[in-house]
């Protein structure tokens, strides 16, 4: 339920959209949680606790270092995270950032491996951490786009060589996808309108950044986050309600305009 105050911030975002052709959606897990999937950090966090089982932290855990030398470590989280994901399916922040494609051109980049943008109908789409689902060798270069983990031995073997599988994700300590990267540069290079940044943390350069570069040429800025994050005192507007809530009320009262 959004309160007074936000229902007025939204006709205030609302008179900015009405001017805008081109806007840049950039989300994270914050706008996963009302799928049932838990956000890594922040309200609700599942690894805000501290360390593993095996004490390490989640980002020693979740590393291409100890994915080459211990893969089954690795493989126990990415399994959690996996089986989070596998009951649930997009909601009505992912189907709302969809529908927008009707009225604006929409460029949505995710840090979200979960593919709820895809499954929405988000079509200009850079998921600039990869999807859980599709796997591939190390080794031999052998690739397998999966539905779910429920078959595979965790850690998977290759059918091809043997050696353990990966999903095409980016683990901690690993540098992003040269494609990702060069696609994100290009869609900067055109230029937005308007930035939303939707349930993401910002901790990445490559996450602030387009918000902060907005802000530096006066492009109006939104971000919708219950909690405080690295972006929060730069943006424009501030919605602190959960995506779903924020976006389908925008929706809606983008129709009844």
């Amino acid at each position: 339920m959004l309160s007074a105050a936000h229902h007025q911030l939204i006709s205030t975002i609302l008179v900015e959209l009405r001017r805008v052709h081109r806007i840049l959606f950039i989300t994270g897990a914050g706008i996963s949680a009302d799928s049932g999937l838990p956000t890594y950090r922040g309200i609700g966090g599942l690894y805000n606790d501290g360390v593993t089982e095996e004490n390490l932290s989640i980002e020693e855990a979740l590393s291409g270092e100890v994915m080459a030398a211990t893969p089954h470590i690795t493989w126990k989280y990415i399994h959690q995270i996996e089986q989070a994901c596998r009951n649930a399916s997009y909601n009505d922040g992912h189907a709302v950032i969809a529908k927008l494609q009707e009225r604006f051109e929409i460029c949505v980049l995710t840090q979200n491996v979960d593919g709820f943008h895809r499954q929405a109908g988000s079509r200009n789409l850079i998921e600039i951490h990869g999807d859980i689902h599709e796997l591939t060798c190390s080794t031999c270069g052998y690739e397998v786009t999966v539905e779910h983990y429920g078959e595979l031995t965790i850690p998977p073997p290759c059918p091809a060589c043997g050696a353990v599988l990966r999903p095409q994700v980016v683990l901690f300590g690993e540098l992003l996808p040269a494609s990702a990267i060069e696609r994100l540069y290009e869609e900067l290079e055109q230029g937005f309108d308007m930035v939303f940044s939707v349930g993401t943390t910002s901790v990445f350069p490559y996450i602030a950044g387009p918000v902060m570069e907005a802000r530096r040429r006066g492009i109006p800025t939104v971000e919708i986050n219950p909690s405080e994050t690295a972006v929060s005192r730069f943006v424009d507007y501030k919605l602190t309600a959960g995506a779903a809530a924020s976006l389908s009320e925008i929706w809606r009262r983008l129709e009844d305009a």
